[in-house]
């Protein structure tokens, strides 16, 4: 995937994307087995720690600050992807925890490649 130039074009991307973060996210903090995992919650809550610092888009957004953020914040995003792939057959292997796992993985991806575009 190929990133675009223009930044507000790439925040706008990122901001797509987020968009499938959100309902993962949501998916998992209402699922009955948030209530018994740590885990589950902890990513539930990097997912948004990345969406809130990030903020949502608009034509007034500061691209560089708004990037920076990102760039800063994309750790944790990463590292709640990795632990909700890890834990996910465990929490359960229902096909709805399956296809968010996928989900969150593409999204996650594709900011990668729009925050840490190859050089």
């Amino acid at each position: 995937m190929t990133s675009p130039s223009d930044p507000l074009t790439v925040i706008r991307a990122i901001d797509a994307e987020l968009t499938h973060v959100w309902m993962v996210r949501t998916f998992l903090k209402h699922a009955d087995e948030s209530e018994e995992d740590e885990d589950l919650r902890e990513v539930v809550r990097d997912l948004y720690d990345f969406i809130l610092a990030v903020g949502p888009v608009t034509d007034e957004t500061d691209t560089a600050v708004y990037m920076k953020m990102a760039k800063k914040k994309l750790r944790r995003l990463r590292g709640a992807t990795e632990l909700y792939e890890a834990i996910q057959p465990e929490v359960s292997g229902h096909t709805n925890f399956a296809m968010a796992a996928k989900s969150l993985r593409l999204a996650v991806n594709r900011i990668i490649a729009l925050v840490q575009p190859p050089q």
